[in-house]
């Protein structure tokens, strides 16, 4: 089954096993969520919207608005919302295959708009509309150390897109051009138990709400004209709003979007921001005219006639930027909308329960006798489908934060053939063991220990706190800003997950705001909302202390042998082992290999520390200890290339000198050698970061590291090349066998 084959199965079956049945909208949400719209570059979704809505015969201007007129006669109402998004532009392509962005709109949305887009997984849309996958460029945290006046990842100077090419040809051999828009990838995660989240998610639910509301105008009781319209370039000044006012020239309008509360000459307002499960939001202008004023009350007497929750604030009008004189909105003008967090970042959350409430408003203004009911479930995400070749697809998606790989086990073991399952054990640290050869130890045949860990970054929640907030540990270490802001999972024990969302820092949306930096920024507390209230809630919802958090993975091909996926680091080295076992075989006579696939890595090294000490406490310690790890390489646009220069497609590389180990220089040379006598591509070099064979030579250990070249560690944007992991799965089984 495919990938959105998948997620259109998910969407339908949550949304008839909503809260409230709701009647079948002619807008598919799934597909709503997943087409991009960047200003200005909104005709994929308007085509889209155009053709769902085809039976209520829409028109569409060239600008790239939709809109269907219902009735006749006066008095002509205009329901309008914007369908366009902010993102970036391809501006350049360069020499070496990455390309240079530009944003759109180019005014800034919000301080960390930039900055949250670093290390995350993106759509090219191309001339054809075909989406193309890759990653906007981050710094790995392996690497820091070493740097002085490192970029700050926070403008788009800085923001370079990576869709696995090695130079120009390739880019546009993959269909990308200059101006192909780019937008994050998203998947419309629910939030709790009825929540979303995401780029973009207010825009799409109001794309929805008005789809909806067209399917049930055929019980309307209201007189005259109405038009419902989806607009573009609200965000690049209001053009698509402004070409309709001139042309149909309404006679009162209802704007459905994002509300700017008005604020002082100083930026403050006295106002209260409505929160998420406050209902509907209703906005009209402080400079209101009489008859606006009135329009304003006769909603908010209907919401209240109607039990209908609606917060009432003084709102901006929408912006219209013209060079010349603007379209006016007629006097009897308000606004509505849902109240969000975190706007215009990814992790902009709505509560469906306030979306039920607009609706119901719509649905009253418009005098429908037969209203829907609201918005009923939420949309759901979907996996992706399987491939054959290497296991590192099902490995990657596996999820299993430090001292939780219970599931990354599992898919190991499953991976393995037969006769190695029927051998496989685990230690008191979790650690999954296979002893290859018949351990007929000789000064000829040393005894060895492959390892590769099976943990990844994420966090653990600590507390359910009362107002049903999680308070969370870091495990692992990484870059605050490609977590904090995103959409995350909470893994419970049952193996279920449920959405929530990493809050962003007090004061991300204040001018002068930096991101906290540096490779102790994670330490800091941090909390996961999930829509919920109180600790009740939470709890409810199957959550507690001792659960793990990631953010959401997926492994994505990109241009040729390349691939995307969050924590290749290190189930690439796992996978490396599976295919070396594979290769190898039952049989070892005159060997002595033990395999690892250690736990808790990334908080100390913990498991492979526990599998030293026992061995040693047996008197079977390892001569030598090849610790199969990411090689971090400064094979990117934003790193320095006086160390860690590996690159990708090149081959395995041998990790001579991290933070935590150097290896001698005879053994160096001697796995060059046996690479190049068995035709396999080797590289060698200095890195950061620590391997678990380090923790071997306090006990007689050599560790000998091994590792493929990694662009973007510990960021939802790992990149690798396939090519690199055959290379090193190769290089494992002949060390197994002639080391």
């Amino acid at each position: 089954m495919g990938q959105w084959t998948r997620f259109a199965i998910l969407t339908g079956s949550l949304l008839l096993g909503g809260h409230r049945a709701r009647a079948q909208a002619n807008l598919n949400p799934a597909e709503l969520k997943t087409i991009p719209a960047v200003s200005g570059y909104e005709q994929r979704l308007a085509a889209e919207i155009a053709h769902q809505l085809e039976k209520y015969s829409p028109k569409r201007d060239n600008l790239g608005d939709v809109y269907v007129t219902v009735g006749s006669g006066e008095p002509h109402r205009l329901i309008v919302t914007a369908i366009d998004e902010p993102g970036y532009v391809v501006s350049e392509i360069t020499a070496d295959g990455y390309l240079r962005v530009q944003r759109l709109p180019q005014s800034v949305p919000n301080p960390v708009f930039d900055a949250l887009n670093f290390a995350q997984p993106v759509w090219i849309v191309s001339r054809s509309g075909k989406k193309i996958s890759g990653v906007f460029a981050g710094l790995s945290v392996h690497l820091a150390p070493g740097r002085l006046n490192a970029p700050k990842m926070n403008y788009p100077d800085e923001l370079y897109v990576d869709i696995g090419a090695k130079n120009a040809e390739e880019v546009r051999a993959a269909g990308v051009d200059l101006l192909d828009p780019i937008v994050l990838q998203r998947s419309g995660t629910p939030i709790g138990e009825r929540g979303e989240a995401g780029p973009a998610v207010e825009d799409r639910l109001d794309i929805q709400t008005l789809g909806q509301l067209l399917t049930e105008m055929k019980d309307s009781e209201a007189k005259g004209t109405t038009t419902i319209a989806f607009v573009a370039q609200q965000w690049t000044g209001g053009r698509g709003l402004n070409r309709i006012l001139t042309e149909i020239h309404p006679d009162e309008m209802l704007y459905v979007g994002r509300i700017r509360m008005e604020k002082a000459a100083d930026g403050k307002t006295n106002q209260t921001e409505p929160e998420p499960g406050a209902g509907a939001v209703l906005g009209s202008p402080a400079t209101a005219s009489e008859a606006g004023k009135n329009f304003a009350a006769e909603l908010k007497a209907l919401a209240n006639q109607g039990g209908i929750h609606a917060q009432v604030v003084t709102a901006a009008p929408p912006r219209i930027a013209s060079y010349g004189k603007s379209a006016a909105f007629p006097e009897r003008f308000a606004e509505l909308s849902v109240p969000t967090l975190w706007p215009v970042t990814p992790a902009e959350y709505a509560a469906l329960s306030d979306v039920d409430q607009l609706q119901k408003l719509l649905e009253a203004y418009l005098e429908i006798q037969k209203p829907s009911g609201g918005m009923g479930g939420g949309l759901g995400g979907g996996g992706v489908d399987g491939g054959g070749g290497l296991p590192i697809r099902w490995l990657t998606e596996a999820y299993g934060a430090s001292g939780h790989e219970g599931a990354v086990r599992e898919q190991v073991t499953r991976l393995l053939p037969e006769w190695a399952q029927k051998r496989v054990t685990t230690d008191r640290a979790g650690n999954l063991i296979l002893q290859l050869g018949d351990g007929k130890k000789d000064e000829k045949t040393p005894r060895m220990a492959i390892v590769a860990h099976m943990d990844e970054i994420g966090y653990e929640v600590r507390k359910v706190e009362d107002d049903g907030r999680l308070q969370v540990a870091v495990l692992g270490g990484g870059y605050s800003q490609y977590f904090l802001g995103h959409v995350m999972l909470v893994h419970k024990k049952d193996g279920s997950h449920v959405g929530g969302l990493l809050e962003l820092p007090e004061g991300w949306d204040k001018p002068g705001f930096e991101w906290p930096s540096g490779s102790k920024a994670m330490d800091e507390p941090a909390r996961v909302y999930l829509g919920t209230r109180t600790k009740e809630e939470t709890e409810k919802l199957g959550i507690a202390a001792g659960n793990f958090v990631t953010i959401p993975k997926e492994y994505r091909p990109l241009v040729g042998t390349r691939a995307n996926a969050r924590s290749f680091d290190d189930r690439v080295g796992c996978a490396a082992l599976v295919e070396a076992v594979r290769a190898i075989g039952p049989d070892l006579p005159g060997r002595d290999v033990i395999f690892v696939w250690s736990t808790e890595e990334e908080v100390g090294l913990k498991g492979a520390a526990t599998f030293a000490e026992q061995a040693a406490k047996e008197g079977r310690v390892p001569d030598f200890v090849f610790a199969v790890d990411t090689f971090v390489s400064s094979d990117s646009p934003l790193e320095s290339k006086r160390f860690a220069d590996a690159k990708l497609g090149d081959g395995f590389v041998v990790r001579a000198v991290d933070n935590s180990n150097i290896v001698p220089l005879p053994y160096v040379d001697r796995v060059v050698a046996l690479a190049k006598e068995n035709g396999i591509p080797v590289q060698y070099g200095v890195t950061g970061g620590g391997n678990d064979g380090s923790v071997f030579p306090r006990y007689g250990s050599v560790d000998v590291a091994l590792g493929w070249p990694l662009r973007y560690s510990h960021s939802p944007a790992e990149v690798i090349d396939t090519k690199d992991l055959e290379a090193l799965a190769k290089i494992v089984a002949v060390l197994a066998k002639k080391w």
